[in-house]
């Protein structure tokens, strides 16, 4: 609509943002790639219907705890914590052509999963000005299209990183693993996750929890070989000897390969 030239400019912009605010949604709807709505309301919320990402379709036997919710995404699973307002634990199933299909285009778009209840999710506000970096579990390079990149940045998928850490040896961490999986002969299950202490401070109005502690699960279905690096969730931690299954398991109570017999 054209407004009239003789209306004083302050009248024009005013009735202009009116105008704007009062067009159809679909007129002023982003591009789908970054409306969480549009990304996620296929999404199941249940592992039962995403079995392709754990080792012979049976997820991981964590200890029982209110509020942890099951949600499915296009490349990978989260259970979600509600208590720490950040996943207890990522599941990915990665291939060869997975990785030869990943996006090396960032969507760089975080958002807020409206799946989860709001008094038990993480916000953006939380991370500013926090000190801490948003740090993928599934990460941004792992991710075979351009749905499955821009739903990698939901915060569900996040854990308060130190900054330092999250660019440097989880980095490393996480480019090995692709090395490995484009040498592996077929699938490789991969399970990350965050480890909290009694002390873990928080970030942000809703408290968003700080690991101590990451990890990052890696097995091999066609050799059933098992390891996982454990990290320091801070600055001047180094790539160190990965850890045994069973060790991980000890430190972390849950039982990540239900009848996988890994071998280490």
């Amino acid at each position: 609509m054209n407004l009239p030239l003789s209306w004083p400019r302050s009248l024009r912009l005013a009735t202009a943002l009116v105008l704007a605010l009062a067009s159809p949604v679909s007129a002023r709807t982003p591009h789908p790639i970054y409306d969480s709505s549009a990304l996620l309301t296929p999404q199941p919320t249940s592992f039962a219907q995403c079995p392709q990402f754990f080792a012979r379709g049976i997820p991981p036997a964590a200890p029982p705890a209110h509020r942890r919710r099951e949600l499915c995404y296009e490349a990978f699973a989260v259970l979600h914590d509600g208590g720490s307002r950040t996943p207890l634990f990522v599941a990915q199933r990665l291939t060869r052509k997975s990785i030869e299909d990943a996006d090396e285009r960032r969507a760089d778009r975080f958002f807020s999963d409206a799946r989860l209840p709001a008094d038990e999710r993480a916000e953006l506000e939380d991370y500013k000005r926090s000190g801490y970096s948003r740090g993928h579990m599934a990460p941004a390079g792992d991710m075979p299209t351009p749905t499955a990149m821009a739903q990698s940045f939901s915060l569900a998928n996040m854990v308060p990183q130190n900054i330092q850490h999250n660019g440097g040896p989880w980095a490393k961490i996480e480019q090995d693993t692709r090395q490995y999986v484009l040498r592996a002969k077929g699938e490789v299950y991969v399970i990350t996750g965050p480890v909290f202490t009694a002390t873990s401070p928080t970030i942000g109005r809703n408290g968003v929890k700080v690991p101590a502690y990451l990890y990052k699960l890696v097995y091999d279905a066609s050799t059933q070989r098992a390891w996982a690096h454990w990290q320091a969730n801070r600055e001047g931690e180094r790539v160190s000897a990965p850890i045994s299954y069973q060790e991980l398991v000890r430190r972390t109570g849950i039982e990540f390969l239900p009848k996988a017999s890994p071998q280490h």
